[in-house]
């Protein structure tokens, strides 16, 4: 275990913020987290991809090194596999495709850890991190003890889970259980996704996650050249007679169904654009030119200035739709 005293979170977050952390632990066990004292605040940190520190953060960060993948068992149809907490998520993806297990592949490219995925239920092109998690095994802080979470008792939603909610602050994510499947499932339902991967060959794990990364190296910026954290904001959802309504004054406007019944789901970066937003530049902070939903650090934003650019354009959508825009980003004050 190391421990870091009045540690710079500049490189330890992809927006690229200065800020500092009273402490920050770096764990590789159960034993060692069992030995870390969490009287006062703190905070795991992941890859530190989506977080957004708008200050010196003055307790402790528990980050984990805990890393090893390893298949758990099988059966004619499928492959379970666990991977530790600080696995890089696209390196899993790639362990999976590597074996021709079919899961993960629409998830390719996505920055982080594999103990963040459950908690943000990362999502991308039709699938998300609920469609192949089995189970989540955490620590309990304060009590020391395991916790072992179905993924059915996990609160998977829309970027969202039950650790963002009842368990915040309560566990630390260990590892994850995953089931991927042996028999080919090509999930193709974007159009742009079937074009690239048909460029690459047949659909394959490995194809797919080529093709997810090519199509967003060419959409998205990459963090360690343009501070970001990916998408800022969520997708609004509504309820469906709002979007009609919307709709027939914005003939374009993208509505999609929403997993909630009687709920649908407009696209955030359409918002954005629609309200003038996209590729603004204000100081140190913008919109990205190609991607609305993403809100980029120029060079020496704050994490203060980063938010309070984030508001207008919250503001914005608000007064031209009467949309709430969510932010996806974890803001740390």
């Amino acid at each position: 275990m190391n421990i870091h005293d009045n540690i710079s979170l500049r490189g330890l977050n992809s927006f690229g913020v200065e800020a500092r952390a009273a402490r920050l632990v770096e764990w590789e066990s159960e034993d060692e987290l069992a030995t870390v004292c969490f009287d006062g605040r703190w905070m795991a940190l992941g890859g530190g991809n989506n977080i957004l520190f708008t200050k010196d953060f003055d307790g402790t960060l528990v980050k984990s090194a805990a890393r090893g993948i390893e298949i758990t068992g099988q059966d004619a149809g499928s492959v379970s596999v666990r991977a530790r907490a600080g696995v890089d998520w696209n390196d899993f993806v790639t362990w999976c495709g590597e074996r021709g297990l079919w899961g993960a592949e629409n998830l390719a490219g996505i920055p982080g850890t594999v103990g963040a995925a459950p908690i943000q239920n990362i999502g991308a092109y039709g699938a998300e991190a609920k469609d192949i998690i089995a189970s989540v095994e955490c620590f309990v802080v304060g009590g020391g003890t395991r916790l072992t979470l179905a993924a059915e008792h996990c609160a998977f939603g829309y970027r969202d889970s039950v650790f963002k909610r009842e368990l915040r602050g309560k566990v630390i994510v260990m590892a994850v259980n995953f089931v991927l499947s042996k028999e080919p499932r090509p999930n193709l339902h974007y159009a742009a996704l079937a074009e690239k991967t048909a460029e690459f060959g047949e659909p394959t794990p490995e194809s797919i996650s080529r093709a997810v990364i090519s199509i967003r190296d060419s959409k998205l910026p990459d963090p360690s050249k343009t501070g970001n954290a990916g998408s800022f904001f969520k997708n609004p959802v509504v309820d469906v007679a709002i979007a009609h309504e919307l709709a027939a004054i914005y003939p374009a406007m993208p509505v999609y169904p929403a997993v909630e019944r009687g709920k649908s789901k407009l696209a955030a970066g359409w918002l954005i654009e629609q309200a003038g937003w996209k590729g603004r530049v204000e100081g140190h902070v913008g919109i990205h030119p190609k991607q609305a939903l993403i809100v980029v650090n120029t060079g020496g934003a704050t994490g203060a200035e980063i938010v309070e650019f984030a508001r207008k354009v919250q503001s914005a959508v608000r007064e031209k739709f009467g949309v709430e825009l969510e932010t996806e980003v974890n803001i740390v004050c």
